[in-house]
C-alpha cells in the first residue's frame, strides 16, 4: 500500500480500519520517546456519503529508545477460534537488534500479542501472513516461517527466487508458490515436463505445502515458461475433482499483462495500461460480475473485467490504495479508492466507492441535492459515468467490427449467386477483382451456395489434374490472420489475390514452384472456386466447405453430394401406433421431393439451414423403420432431430445406428473377412519365399550336383559319390523346409496385420450382434 510508515489501512467486515502510530499527548510535552499504536474504525454513511468513525482503540507500546514501525497488516484466521481477525505485524528496531511482534486486534478494539522473534536482519522480501496467524518471508533464496502454535523461525528446504502467493488450498493447508531454479533430474519429471524444456526456462514454478511440507506440482497452477514474467498471482479457486487438483487463477506479469488460468492453461489474456503492476486483488460485484483491481508502482490502478474475455474496465491515477469488501452493506462488494491529497492529511478525504454497475459513490461530488430512488433503487444509480462510457466504448468498436464483417458477408452471399445462377445457365462466371470485393477465409459455410470451398494447407499446386476446369481465386493469408477465429470480430488484413488457372501446369509450376515450403510459414492459401464437385472427390489431401444446392442432377451429381455429406442413420421403431408420421414430416413440414433419377433419397426444400438436406426413409415394417440423413454439418442433424421428436409418439424409440444398417454391417463383415484372408495368405507367402530363396541361395552357393540319370552313376565310384552327396543335401532341404526361422521384426509386423484384420472383423460382428 502506498501509505506513510506511520499509517495503515486495511479493510474489515464493511469496515476502514485505519492504524497510525504516534507519540501519546503527554509523551510529546515531556519529550518522551514512548509510542502508542492507534486504530480507528470508519464506516461509510449513507445519509452523508462520507466516512464516518465508530470507535476505537489503542496499543501502549511503553517508554522505549527503540524506533517502531508498522511492517505490514492483514485479515487471517485465529486457529484457535477460526475466526478472522486483524493482524498487525511491528518492528521495533534498537542498535543491532531487531524485535518483530504480531498483534492481533480484536472487536472490542482490544490488541492481543500473539508472538514475537528476533532476528540479526531486517524482514524486506516477500512478507507473508496467513492463518494461524502466522508469517513468512525470504531471505538470502531462503523460506521461513513462524506462527502462533510453534513460536519458533523454521526454514522450508528450499532455495527460491520469489513467493508469487500464499493461501489455502483444499486438502493440502497453506501453500506458498514461489519460483525457483529449474531443478533438473535423469529423467523426466513427474509432472511430465521435460529436462530440455526446463533447462530451456531456467526456472520453475513450485508448492510448498507448510503443514505437511510436501511439495506440489508447479505446473497444476502455470507453465513453467511464464516463471520468468509473472511477478504476483491471486487463486481465485481451487478444488481436487478425481483425486486431481484444479487450480483458477490471475497472474501478472512484468510485460504488463494480466493472464487468466485454469488448470494450469492459459484461458484469456488483458493487456495493462501502466507499468509495473505489483498486486492484483478480486472482487464480486452486485451484477455477479468479478473483477480484479492491479494496483501499480507508479501509484496508478485499473480494473479488469471478465465476462466473455478479459478487458479494461476503468482506471484511476494517484491513487494511495485499493480496498475490496462490502462497504455500503449491499451484501456484495465493491471497490474502495483512496487517493493522494496533499492539501488534507486526513487518509479518508479523497475516496470513490464503485462497483463499476449501480453503485458509484466519490467525496468531490455534492450530494445536496440528491433526491432518492424509488422502489429499491440504489442513491447514486445514475453516478455511474466512467464505468458507461468505457461499456459504450467496447460496445460501439464491436458495433463497428461486426458491421464490416456483416458487409463482407453479404458481398460474399451476392458473388456466390452470381456464381450460382451463371452455374445453372451454363454461362462462364468471371469473378471480380480485388477492388470489387476483398474476401476472407470463411471457416463457415454459407447457405443456398453452390460454391465448393477449398482450403489448401501447404499443397503442391502443380500435382492438381490439368484436367478440372473452374473458375478460381486464391486468397494468401499471413499466420496472424488464419489463427482468428470468425467470432473474434478482428479487423481483417487486406488480403492477396492471384488467379489459379488449373489448365496450365507450367504457369502453376512457374508460380508455385516445388522448393518453396514456406507457405506453411506465412500461412495457408484458400482457393474458392466454381467447378464440377465430381472430380474433386479424387483429390482426398484437400479440404472441402461444400455449398451445395440443386434444382435438377444427374445420378453422377446425386451420388458426389452424398459422398461428401455427413451421413447418420437412425433406427425409429414404435411399439404402439404405425410409423406414417415420418412420411409426412418428411413430405410436409420439411418439404421434401424425391429424385427422378433416385426414389428412394428425398431432397429438403425446406428454407434455412436444413435446405439441401437429403434424406433415405426405409420401412421395414410398419412399425420400424431406418431413416438415414446426409448433411453439412451437426447442427443441420441437431435441428432435423428437433423437429423429429416433436411428432414422434412418446412411446417412439430412436436408436442412433453408427455403422448403418444391418445390411451395410454384413457387406462390410465381408470386406474384412476378405481382408483378413488375404492377410493371411500374404503372410504364408512371404515365408514361403523366404524360404525357397534361402535353399535357392544355398544350392547355388554350393558346388554344382551333375544330374545324371541314376544308373549312370552308379556305375562309377565317383557318380556313387554324387548321389550321395545330392541325397544328403535333399533331405537336409527336407529338415529345414519343416523347421523354418524367421527374422524378430518380419514376424512382429505379420503378426500386427493380421490381428489388425481380425480385429476389424470381430468389432463389426459385434456390431452385427448389437444392431
Amino acid at each position: 500500500m502506498l501509505l506513510s510508515e506511520q499509517d495503515q489501512v486495511l479493510s474489515y467486515n464493511g469496515e476502514v480500519l485505519v492504524f497510525q502510530l504516534s507519540k501519546p499527548k503527554q509523551a510529546e510535552e515531556a519529550e518522551d520517546k514512548g509510542m502508542n499504536l492507534y486504530v480507528k474504525r470508519m464506516v461509510f454513511n449513507k445519509d452523508t456519503k462520507l466516512f464516518v468513525q465508530k470507535s476505537s482503540g489503542v496499543f501502549s507500546m511503553g517508554a522505549s529508545h527503540s524506533k517502531t514501525e508498522i511492517i505490514c497488516c492483514s485479515c487471517t484466521t485465529d486457529s484457535r477460534t477460526g475466526i478472522i481477525l486483524p493482524c498487525i505485524l511491528m518492528k521495533k528496531k534498537k542498535r543491532n537488534s531487531i524485535k518483530y511482534f504480531l498483534l492481533l486486534l480484536h472487536s472490542s478494539n482490544q490488541f492481543e500479542p500473539s508472538f514475537y522473534f528476533k532476528l540479526d536482519y531486517e524482514l524486506k522480501e516477500d512478507i507473508r501472513l496467513f492463518a494461524g496467524p502466522s508469517l513468512l518471508w525470504r531471505h538470502a533464496n531462503k523460506l521461513f516461517y513462524i506462527s502462533s502454535n510453534t513460536h519458533v523461525v523454521q526454514s522450508a528446504p528450499v532455495h527460491l527466487s520469489c513467493v508469487v502467493w500464499t493461501g489455502e488450498i483444499v486438502g493440502e493447508g497453506t501453500v506458498v508458490l514461489g519460483i525457483r531454479t529449474a531443478f533438473l533430474p535423469e529423467t523426466e519429471g513427474s509432472d511430465g515436463f521435460s529436462v530440455s524444456d526446463r533447462a530451456i526456462w531456467g526456472s520453475e514454478f513450485f508448492g510448498y505445502a507448510i503443514q505437511s511440507q510436501k511439495f506440489l506440482t508447479g505446473t497444476c497452477f502455470m507453465p513453467h515458461a511464464y516463471s520468468r514474467v509473472v511477478s504476483s498471482v491471486y487463486v481465485c479457486r481451487s478444488e481436487r475433482l478425481r483425486k486431481q487438483l484444479r487450480i483458477s487463477l490471475v497472474a501478472i506479469t512484468h510485460k504488463n499483462q494480466l493472464i487468466w488460468f485454469q488448470n494450469g492453461t492459459p484461458k484469456g489474456v488483458c493487456e495493462l495500461p501502466y507499468e509495473k503492476p505489483c498486486s492484483v486483488k478480486p472482487a464480486l460485484t452486485s451484477s455477479s460480475d468479478l473483477l480484479f483491481a492491479v494496483s501499480f508502482a507508479s501509484g496508478n490502478s485499473c480494473v479488469i473485467q471478465r465476462r466473455d474475455s478479459l478487458q479494461v474496465a476503468s482506471k484511476w491515477q494517484k491513487v494511495k490504495c485499493v480496498l475490496v469488501d462490502d462497504f455500503i452493506g449491499s451484501g456484495s462488494e465493491q471497490l474502495l479508492l483512496l487517493f493522494k491529497d496533499d492539501s488534507n492529511t486526513d487518509i479518508l478525504s479523497t475516496f470513490e466507492i464503485t462497483d463499476l454497475g449501480e453503485v458509484n459513490y466519490a467525496s468531490d461530488i455534492n450530494y445536496k441535492y440528491d433526491v432518492p430512488a424509488a422502489e429499491g433503487l440504489q442513491e447514486n444509480g445514475l453516478l455511474t459515468i466512467r464505468a458507461l462510457e468505457t461499456r459504450l466504448q467496447a460496445g460501439w468498436t464491436s458495433v463497428r467490427e461486426l458491421q464490416q464483417h456483416l458487409g463482407l458477408q453479404k458481398r460474399v452471399i451476392l458473388e456466390s449467386c452470381r456464381a450460382l445462377r451463371d452455374l445453372v445457365e451454363e454461362r462462364t462466371h468471371i469473378l471480380p477483382n480485388s477492388k470489387e470485393v476483398k474476401c476472407k477465409r470463411w471457416a463457415r459455410s454459407l447457405l443456398n451456395s453452390v460454391k465448393p470451398f477449398v482450403e489448401v494447407m501447404n499443397q503442391d499446386f502443380s500435382s492438381v489434374s490439368p484436367i478440372i476446369k473452374c473458375q478460381s481465386k486464391i486468397i494468401k493469408l499471413n499466420k496472424a490472420f488464419s489463427a482468428l477465429a470468425v467470432s473474434s470480430s478482428q479487423i481483417e488484413p487486406p488480403p492477396k489475390k492471384m488467379k489459379l488457372d488449373l489448365d496450365r501446369k507450367n504457369d502453376l509450376q512457374k508460380e508455385f514452384p516445388k522448393s518453396s515450403s514456406r507457405i506453411q510459414l506465412d500461412g495457408a492459401k484458400t482457393v474458392t472456386a466454381v467447378t464440377s464437385l465430381a472430380p474433386l472427390l479424387a483429390f482426398h489431401h484437400f479440404k472441402y466447405l461444400f455449398l451445395l444446392y440443386f434444382l435438377a442432377g444427374s445420378m453422377q451429381d446425386i451420388l458426389a453430394v452424398l459422398a461428401v455429406s455427413v451421413r447418420f442413420s437412425f433406427q425409429i421403431v414404435s411399439c404402439d401406433c404405425t410409423l406414417t408420421p415420418v412420411r409426412s414430416w418428411l413430405l410436409g413440414e420439411m418439404e421434401c421431393t424425391p429424385f427422378k433419377e433416385c426414389q428412394d433419397n428425398i431432397f429438403c426444400h425446406k428454407a434455412g439451414n436444413v435446405h439441401g438436406t437429403i434424406f433415405n426413409w426405409a420401412l421395414k415394417n410398419p412399425f420400424e423403420g431406418v431413416l438415414t440423413i446426409f448433411c453439412r454439418n451437426l447442427t443441420v442433424l441437431f435441428q432435423c432431430l428437433h423437429s423429429l421428436t416433436r411428432i414422434l409418439p412418446p412411446s417412439c424409440s430412436v436408436k442412433l445406428l453408427r455403422s448403418g444398417s444391418r445390411g451395410v454391417l454384413t457387406e462390410h463383415l465381408a470386406l474384412a473377412l476378405e481382408k483378413e484372408m488375404l492377410t493371411l495368405k500374404n503372410s504364408l507367402f512371404l515365408k514361403e519365399t523366404q524360404a525357397e530363396n534361402s535353399l535357392t541361395w544355398r544350392n547355388d552357393s554350393g558346388k554344382k550336383i551333375n544330374n545324371a540319370p541314376l544308373t549312370s552313376l552308379l556305375d562309377t565310384e565317383e557318380g556313387v559319390q554324387q548321389f550321395r552327396k545330392k541325397l544328403q543335401n535333399e533331405r537336409e532341404e527336407s529338415v529345414q523346409s519343416m523347421n523354418q526361422t524367421m527374422n524378430g521384426a518380419l514376424y512382429q509386423k505379420l503378426a500386427l496385420k493380421i490381428a489388425e484384420a481380425q480385429l476389424s472383423s470381430d468389432m463389426i460382428v459385434w456390431r452385427l450382434a448389437k444392431s
